[in-house]
């Protein structure tokens, strides 16, 4: 099968995406990552486009299993109901700990997270990209805080750092974090 046919068949699963031609951005990643410090509740300040997050007031909630995994509980509130997504993350190299791999199925391989730069107590950048067959990729990137919502100058900051690492933001697009409820 050739890479177009390849392509277009793939096309419609990516069309939520973003999509890039060519291997994913290699961007630097937050030094001396504290995973203990990063764990709990972070809300969705800005994003990709993502397939699986269509809905509003869109969070996680990192903490650790008995077995040393990370769960990993995404919640949104969508067609008039709150949708929960479980997922594990784990580290595969203790020397790269902000280089995570999440899975959200037993049937998926663990997908990258990388937390690019974080200061624990506001703002999180978090940065995904999968190479298909080295043609194109398709990324994922996400603003995250602490609070529902982030001054601006955070995200203006968010922004510059995913752009200076070669990520184009032109879909970037902000969570509706209005009216939401805390649990």
């Amino acid at each position: 099968m050739s890479a177009v046919y390849l392509l277009l068949l793939l096309l419609p699963l990516v069309s939520a995406q973003t999509f890039h031609w060519g291997r994913c951005p290699t961007p630097k990643v937050q030094p001396n990552f504290n995973l203990q410090q990063y764990l709990g509740r972070w809300y969705e300040i800005e994003k990709l486009p993502a397939s699986f997050e269509k809905g509003t007031c869109i969070e996680a909630n990192y903490s650790i299993r008995k077995d040393g995994t990370i769960k990993v509980l995404n919640s949104q509130f969508y067609k008039g109901k709150v949708s929960v997504a479980e997922g594990t993350a784990v580290i595969p190299d203790l020397r790269e700990p902000a280089k995570l791999g999440v899975s959200f199925s037993y049937f998926t391989p663990y997908a990258p997270y990388w937390i690019l730069s974080t200061d624990y107590t506001g703002t999180s950048i978090v940065y995904s990209c999968t190479s298909i067959l080295n043609i194109f990729h398709i990324d994922y990137a996400w603003i995250l805080g602490r609070s529902r919502f982030l001054p601006q100058q955070n995200v203006s900051y968010a922004k510059k750092l995913l752009v200076n690492e070669g990520i184009d933001l032109f879909r970037m697009k902000a969570t509706n974090q209005t009216g939401c409820t805390d649990n």
